[in-house]
């Protein structure tokens, strides 16, 4: 399944905005079109974040969740300062109010905007898109166009909704083009490539434990190594993910389980054979016994 706006899905109308909440929505809908009752989930990267939030809004559905070098929800990554009487709200409450407003501004602007979609050889669209993931090899780039492309009279044209990355602020000046993989476990895929951080829901720290509490899923995290904390380097990210591991941990206790593995954020796609073993071993294990405190 392609999210919307994304591969071959269609592209929201006019004035509907891609918030990680619709891509939510969109899971739910396919559900009940497939009629599933209990299944699991995986995802990678974007798709971990909406496959978690899923996972909490619809807890008593997922029975397993597997989070690929990603999280399961959007936590906000900017540092907190404690409330003043100059700001009485930490400042983490202002960032999300500031990603919303963002969010809603790009969508206009990028409406407004007459330019006609960008046709290129598929030489020079394998390169471009090979320049913004260059932790991708070259056999799965062409891979991923396959599916995000449309050969037209002149070249090929991405198929990702303009409106998800055509205005760039100088604070997404630095966002990356990353794509989002999120499946059942009747291996039907879900996902696309975009500019996620457009449409993530950041939430601070407090709801981000609310919303693990409400999980009812086994939940496997699979860190790569080099993955998606290690290539941004930065003191505030990895403050993040050991404060997402630790609340995962224990929270879920044994319901939790963690493995770290060589490669980088795309190490399903480069080097399938070092997690598809891990992924396989947790969906054929069975439910733990009750925790005894």
């Amino acid at each position: 399944m392609d999210f919307g706006g994304h591969g071959l899905s269609s592209h929201y109308s006019p004035g509907f905005a891609y918030y990680q909440e619709n891509f939510v929505s969109e899971v739910r809908r396919v559900v009940a079109a497939l009629k599933w009752k209990r299944f699991s989930l995986m995802g990678h990267s974007f798709g971990g974040i909406v496959g978690g939030t899923f996972t909490s809004i619809f807890p008593e559905m997922v029975d397993k969740l597997i989070l690929l070098d990603t999280m399961p929800f959007g936590l906000d990554h900017n540092p907190r300062v404690p409330p003043t009487q100059q700001t009485p709200h930490p400042q983490g409450v202002e960032n999300l109010l500031t990603y919303r407003r963002g969010a809603i501004e790009h969508m206009l602007q990028a409406e407004a905007s007459q330019k006609p979609r960008q046709v290129a050889s598929p030489e020079e669209m394998l390169q471009g898109f090979l320049k913004r993931n260059s932790h991708l090899s070259e056999e799965n780039a062409r891979l991923l166009l396959q599916r995000g492309t449309t050969e037209v009279a002149t070249g090929l044209v991405m198929n990702r909704d303009r409106r998800m990355t055509v205005v760039f602020t100088e604070a997404a000046a630095s966002a990356w083009l990353t794509w989002i993989n999120c499946a059942g476990t009747q291996g039907r895929p879900v996902g696309g490539w975009g500019q996620p951080e457009r449409s993530i829901s950041f939430v601070s720290r407090e709801l981000f434990v609310h919303s693990i509490k409400q999980l009812q899923a086994r939940v496997l995290l699979v860190k790569a190594i080099q993955g998606y904390y290690n290539v941004k380097k930065e003191d505030t990210n990895k403050n993040v993910l050991l404060f997402m591991e630790d609340m995962l941990r224990s929270i879920l206790k044994e319901r939790f389980q963690y493995a770290k593995v060589p490669g980088n954020h795309y190490v399903h796609l480069n080097q399938p054979e070092i997690v598809a073993g891990i992924i396989s071993a947790f969906l054929q294990s069975q439910e733990p016994p009750p925790h005894q405190p």
